[in-house]
């Protein structure tokens, strides 16, 4: 089936051609919204699958939406694009529940692959964000952020489940902090240990620790 996502953007224009670039790359578009209101409503109503966001809006900007988007339709996810990457943007489109950060300057080839990539449980992040974020992420200092010989290996979802499991937080609590069903973040888990090469939560954290020195 294929995936249904709600478009918003202020750009009636930008919509029509997401709207073209999706439909002819297995994506059905369920709906648009032109403001961060119109977007909340629609996407209770709709419940989708996706949520393609720009950041930019007149009436409640993506930013102020997001969380209240993950709100009104819990099990969709949303990916912010926009002109945009500054990393104050970025690391509170993350906070804020996002699975994904693309930059317009993106072709609309890669933007279809990044939002299939989502559909099946991977982040989505344009490779200079991406960047940024494994940066700040190691910018934790010595016993709080990810070393790189870890964090050049795992996702940025993954990234944030393991720093997560490193507080101590339950499968449940990490589903509620990131707005993702139980389910998707097992599937992050299994994912990140095996590209750790660990068999177990507990034996990822060591492994962290010891990176950490």
């Amino acid at each position: 089936m294929a995936p249904r996502i709600l478009i918003v953007d202020d750009h009636p224009l930008t919509r029509d051609a997401l709207a073209t670039l999706l439909g002819q790359n297995g994506f059905r578009v369920v709906g648009q919204a032109a403001d961060g209101y119109e977007a909340i409503e629609s996407a209770r109503q709709l419940q989708p699958d996706l949520v393609l966001l720009d950041l930019s809006m007149p009436e409640l900007d993506g930013l102020a939406a997001l969380p209240r988007l993950r709100e009104a339709a819990p099990e969709c996810e949303v990916v912010v694009l926009t002109a945009s990457g500054t990393e104050e943007n970025l690391l509170a489109a993350i906070r804020g529940g996002a699975a994904g950060y693309l930059l317009k300057t993106e072709s609309p080839e890669r933007i279809a692959e990044f939002l299939e990539g989502v559909v099946h449980g991977e982040a989505a992040l344009s490779g200079p964000v991406a960047r940024r974020l494994l940066d700040q992420v190691r910018s934790g200092g010595r016993g709080s952020g990810v070393p790189d010989r870890i964090a050049s290996v795992l996702s940025a979802r993954e990234l944030e489940v393991l720093l997560l499991l490193d507080e101590h937080h339950g499968t449940d609590e990490i589903a509620q902090r990131l707005f993702i069903s139980e389910h998707t973040v097992r599937s992050h888990v299994k994912s990140l240990l095996r590209k750790l090469g660990v068999s177990s939560r507990r034996e990822a954290l060591e492994q962290l620790a010891l990176a950490r020195g």
